[in-house]
């Protein structure tokens, strides 16, 4: 087997992530509110989420995450055509993020990002992503995607690639 295709890990910043989805954070982009009286500032609609089409209805779970061995193998991709799917650390901890663009999947348009403890992502519908990627501990995320009747996971294979992402 040829020598494994190394991905160095970038930070997380809503700029560089805009192509694959929403960086979920409080941040001086975001519209703030002050709310309960001055009390709660408000960081107001930080991400696209997109969950109806095809009878589908939004739905909250916790996904609990365990640490790959470093470096991380890339083995399997996947998208979810219908819906966009949103993840907020609920730890502490940072954690990787890798997508690819929408369409036919590219290994070579793969990005790698580290998210920090307080960085959430909203993946657009259609975008390539690995699951969930906790680094040293396992990790919790509060998950918003879609419930429905239609098939809203696609998976594809790397395995035979030799993709690493070398953290």
């Amino acid at each position: 087997m040829s020598a494994p295709r190394l991905i160095k890990p970038e930070p997380l910043t809503a700029k560089d992530f805009a192509p694959f989805g929403d960086v979920i954070e409080c941040s001086d982009r975001a519209e703030i509110r002050h709310i309960n009286y001055g009390q709660t500032d408000r960081y107001h609609d930080l991400a696209a989420l997109d969950l109806l089409g095809d009878g589908g209805r939004p739905i909250v779970s916790i996904f609990r995450s365990r640490p790959l061995p470093r470096p991380v193998a890339v083995k399997v991709m996947e998208r979810h055509p219908l819906s966009s799917q949103a993840f907020m650390p609920l730890d502490g901890h940072p954690y990787l993020v890798l997508v690819a663009p929408k369409g036919e999947f590219d290994s070579s348009a793969l990005k790698a990002f580290v998210a920090g403890p307080k960085q959430g992502v909203n993946y657009h519908a259609g975008t390539w992503h690995h699951y969930s990627l906790a680094l040293d501990k396992p990790c919790d995320f509060l998950v918003i995607d879609r419930a429905g009747p239609e098939k809203n996971c696609d998976e594809i294979s790397t395995e035979d690639e030799n993709i690493v992402i070398d953290y």
